[in-house]
């Protein structure tokens, strides 16, 4: 961080002019902040409302587009006199030692302590999407792997040690998860996302919120809303979806995070919906997530969204119209620096154009969070405690990120989220021994391995002098450790994009040569076109990336078995190659350990379980936008165009076999209010453990509007040994089966439904069907509505096959 350091840090001398009730820990928050808010001038107060970047590029390129539109020389000394509201990413803006990061941003918030009158630290944040993105820190699967392992405790376990390792070093906030649904896979945010399901992605969403709160991470929900809609997969683009994709897709996820999850913060899009920008609806910022819904945190604004209400979506003249628009909005925070909520608007509110009320309000909610943090407490001291001293040179070294149990976790995830998509002549497992070529593009780069905000391909790229930070073993290293007694050749083929096919042939020629060649294909992460996925990475359809196509038809046509790999960032059209590989892998960017884990999966030693969170499309332009289509949606009559996906999703194979047996039968009728269980035990009858994943869709054959022709409404991952039987409960309520009607209310309707169990959300893969019908009145239902599918797996039950009979 580019501020001038302070001799030392100690506990912080506060000045006593403007001591008062604010400091006592013994009040009541409100008691406290109403107290202090008396005491601030107007100065004072808009400092709390915005973030300062010190490490922002004001002279070259920046990170991303606009940046330099947006970045004002800071006056450091000056500017800290008022206070400050938010430190902006101390650690993920360059490589730095954790240890002498730590220092660094505690020098840092005793300078902002002393400058101002009533010593307020800043609240630190930082990205943490696929693990803090800082140097040195673990690097987790992304989140598109976290919706393929269908497992929320462990994306919370993961989430708390973020969490964790971030409060370790005096960070506060975590700009996490990303709630958004993907509507179209093309779009280049597609890997920061969970699935395309509003179900799954709202589960494993506030899984991951409950273990970056457990750790005393405020979590930020983001981005609300609509953001993954845009017209045509273009980043930032209009959204055009209605108020029931909206009500029905699109909010669930945001609703459960906050209810069942505890969300403190909300980060507002950067998109606009129906024309209005979301930074500047006041419907959808203070209507219906404060007044509906009672969220009472803080909504921050994702970096430089504030100032593009004037420069990019033109409804702001100026930079103070355009504080005046976010605030009346409630947007609280302006990210990641000061632009609209200094200078501009204090003259604003001294002008009479912005009401100081606003301000306030704004205000009240950043120091109820602070103070729930600890931030105006008089003990406080900005060392963290994992310091023993407050010298850099000291510190460095001293803080690991990246421990051990780290990485142990982000193994086992990466392991369970490994999606085996084909393996039609059981050419999986290998055996190990023998001829194995390790062809293509993401063989042997450990930048495969990770998404575009993990740290090393987020900012360690523009570092190259820099070593990476974490070791990320390759696939070609991962291989070689797990097959020690086969002989492995490696090409790459060709680079991941671009058209130079000159090395295609002496790749195909290592294959031929070979007893099994594996590919090792896919995509690298990246910023605003800087790669093929990523934030401002969208593409105009799903073929791979470069010649990679070309590369795979060559190793198919030397007629030797090609296991297909994928390390990608979203899904890509394999209708033309589906008959034709001896096997395909799904892996979605599965982190520092995802090497190994393919590898495990290659040789037996993991048995896959990982499920689609989004469906893989046939060809590279027919691809539907999801999987929840009503009937027009589907393949028809009407259009000669099939938008079928080639593997659907919830979809995933295994290396051992299961068979589902009926439960208890449920009732014929259930009131528009009530309950009933739905039971299966589910027996694995293959000779090795393995884990399966429990869908349960809902079918709704005739309602008011038109319905998707399957919907997930609850799911559970079982884990069986060999033989063993376990019991799943779904607690069904007539609330899953809600959706918006004609009139614009979410109701749940009387009629018949179909409940299906099955292991994807292909007709072809359902395994029972449950027909209930809803009588009574029709139900107006709310955000307190039964969200939850509550699921119960029972302890092992003895088989027939287990018993030996």
């Amino acid at each position: 961080m580019a501020i001038p350091p302070a001799p030392h840090v100690h506990q912080a001398s506060r000045p006593t002019a403007v001591d008062g009730p604010w400091r006592d820990p013994s009040l009541t928050p409100e008691t406290r902040v109403a107290d202090l808010v008396a005491r601030m001038t107007l100065e004072e107060k808009a400092a709390q409302l915005y973030g300062v970047w010190v490490g922002a590029d004001a002279d070259g390129d920046g990170v991303a587009p606009h940046q330099n539109d947006m970045v004002d020389p800071v006056d450091w000394d000056e500017l800290t006199t008022r206070g400050l509201g938010q430190l902006t990413r101390p650690f993920g803006t360059a490589p730095v030692d954790p240890g002498v990061g730590a220092v660094s941003l505690a020098r840092a918030q005793e300078r902002i302590v002393e400058a101002g009158r009533f010593g307020i630290p800043a609240i630190a944040h930082e990205e943490c999407l696929a693990g803090f993105t800082a140097w040195g820190a673990t690097a987790y699967p992304v989140p598109l792997s976290w919706g393929a392992a269908w497992n929320p405790d462990l994306i919370t376990e993961m989430a708390h040690r973020i969490g964790r390792d971030m409060r370790s070093v005096g960070v506060h906030q975590g700009l996490a998860p990303v709630l958004d649904v993907v509507r179209d896979l093309r779009w280049g945010r597609v890997e920061e996302t969970i699935g395309e399901d509003p179900y799954l992605v709202a589960t494993i969403g506030t899984a991951y919120v409950r273990g970056l709160e457990s750790a005393g991470i405020v979590a930020t929900l983001k981005h609300f809303a609509g953001y993954a809609a845009s017209a045509g997969a273009r980043n930032l683009s209009p959204v055009r979806a209605g108020a029931r994709e909206m009500a029905d897709v699109v909010l669930p996820p945001f609703e459960m995070a906050l209810r069942e999850g505890g969300a403190r913060s909300v980060m507002s899009s950067y998109t606009e919906i129906d024309g209005v920008p979301t930074a500047a609806d006041p419907v959808l910022l203070t209507e219906l997530l404060r007044d509906t819904w009672g969220f009472n945190g803080t909504v921050v604004a994702d970096y430089f969204g504030i100032g593009f209400l004037e420069t990019l979506h033109k409804v702001a003249a100026d930079r103070a119209d355009a504080a005046r628009l976010a605030l009346a909005a409630g947007v609280d925070v302006e990210l990641p620096t000061v632009r609209s909520y200094g200078d501009a608007l204090v003259t604003a509110v001294q002008d009479g154009l912005v009401a100081e009320e606003l301000v306030d309000r704004a205000l009240n909610r950043v120091l109820l969070q602070k103070c729930e943090l600890g931030l105006l407490d008089p003990e406080w001291s900005p060392l963290p405690a994992v310091l023993a001293g407050a010298d850099p040179e000291q510190a460095r070294d001293t803080v690991d990120l990246d421990p051990p149990e780290n990485r142990a976790l982000a193994r086992n995830l990466a392991e369970q989220a490994v999606v085996l998509l084909a393996n039609p002549g059981d050419a999986l497992p290998l055996r190990g021994d023998g001829r194995i070529a390790v062809v293509g593009p993401r063989a042997d780069d450990a930048l495969a391995m990770l998404g575009c905000y993990s740290f090393p391909s987020h900012v360690g790229v523009s570092h190259p002098e820099m070593p990476m930070g974490i070791d990320i073993p390759t696939v070609l290293q991962s291989l070689r450790a797990e097959f020690p007694e086969a002989k492995l050749s490696s090409a790459q083929g060709c680079e991941v994009d671009g058209t130079d096919t000159s090395g295609i042939a002496a790749a195909a020629e290592l294959a031929r040569d070979a007893d099994v060649c594996v590919a090792v294909l896919g995509d690298r992460a990246g910023l605003f076109g800087r790669g093929t996925t990523g934030e401002g990475c969208d593409v105009a359809d799903l073929s791979l990336p470069g010649v990679q196509g070309e590369l795979l038809d060559a190793l198919l046509a030397t007629g030797t078995p090609v296991i297909l790999i994928l390390l990608t960032g979203r899904p890509y059209a394999l209708g033309h190659w589906a008959d034709r590989t001896a096997a395909t892998v799904q892996a979605f960017f599965p982190g520092e350990e995802g090497g190994p884990a393919l590898a495990g999966v290659l040789s037996g030693r993991v048995n896959p379980s990982g499920r689609l969170p989004l469906g893989v499309p046939h060809g590279p332009g027919g691809q539907p936008w999801t999987y929840l289509q009503p009937p027009l949606g589907l393949a028809n009559g009407v259009s000669n165009l099939d938008p079928t996906p080639l593997y659907p999703f919830g979809h995933g194979l295994s290396y051992t076999t299961f068979f589902w047996e009926p439960g208890e039968p449920v009732p014929a009728e259930i009131p528009t209010d009530g309950s009933t269980d739905i039971e299966v035990t589910v027996r694995n009858t293959g000779d090795r453990q393995g884990a399966e994943v429990v869908q349960l869709y809902v079918h709704d054959p005739v309602a008011q509007t038109t319905r998707p022709q399957a919907r997930l409404i609850g799911y559970a991952r079982v884990e069986l040994a060999a033989g063993q039987a376990r019991k799943v409960r779904f607690q069904f309520h007539a609330d899953l089966v809600s959706f918006t009607g004609i009139g614009g209310r979410r109701i749940v309707e009387p009629g018949d439904l179909e409940l299906r169990l099955a292991t994807s959300s292909a007709v072809c893969d359902i395994r029972q069907t449950v027909r209930l019908r809803l009588t009574g009145p029709e139900r107006t239902v709310d955000h307190r509505r039964r969200l939850v599918c509550e699921t119960a797996v029972e302890e092992a039950v003895q088989t027939p096959a287990a018993a030996g009979v």
